[in-house]
């Protein structure tokens, strides 16, 4: 497997799997509507970049000083890879969705920036998780941003899915809950076996 398939791949399994960002902006669109929750897709997607850009510049400076510290944090992702996806195996429940008021387009678009932003789990995540994919020959600052990118659109294009078919999600909520187990059972095997490929593979093959 090349190493940007398995980041696609991997990217693309974390952005459909259940989480906080889901049921943040299905709770926006149940407390607000559909414009509230298309709004807070914006925010949350224009707080990730920030740490897209964070984590471009500090993994970029890291690499630059030190190969051995860089292969450190590399190994520190993998398994950090590996323990996302035990404990999405070992998780009884997908996260609740909690309750969002009502406040308007703009007040949901600020608040998702806001609450993107300062969400550290987010920074920690990028910082383990894009180095595990990046190739030799060309510049680590330019793949950083395109692959931070990339899980930013991602995110966001599942968000507004779930935006768009909240009012069927929230009428047969069983249902979703039980998608939404499998889900989380097939997400943590496939986060599990990738995890364990990129601590066995070196950066560039």
């Amino acid at each position: 497997m090349l190493p940007s398939v398995a980041f696609f791949l991997a990217a693309l399994v974390l952005a459909i799997t259940p989480g906080p960002g889901i049921a943040y902006v299905v709770a926006r669109t149940a407390g607000g509507g559909r414009a509230e929750g298309l709004a807070s897709c914006l925010g949350t997607g224009l707080g990730g970049m920030l740490h897209v850009c964070a984590a471009a510049l500090g993994l970029s400076v890291l690499l630059a000083r030190s190969a051995a510290t860089f292969s450190l944090v590399k190994y520190v992702g993998a398994a950090y890879l590996v323990y996302l996806g035990v404990r999405l195996l070992v998780s009884k429940s997908p996260p609740a969705q909690g309750t969002v008021v009502a406040g308007g387009a703009r007040r949901a678009l600020l608040e998702g920036i806001l609450v993107e932003a300062l969400n550290v789990k987010t920074a920690l995540f990028f910082l383990a998780f894009l180095p595990q994919f990046l190739a030799s020959g060309s510049p680590a600052a330019l793949q950083l941003v395109v692959m931070g990118t990339t899980c930013v659109v991602l995110n966001t294009l599942v968000d507004v899915g779930a935006v768009l078919g909240a009012a069927k999600l929230l009428s047969s909520e069983f249902s979703a809950r039980r998608r939404a187990r499998l889900l989380n059972k097939a997400s943590g095997v496939t986060l599990v076996g990738l995890g364990l490929y990129v601590a066995a593979s070196k950066r560039g093959a």
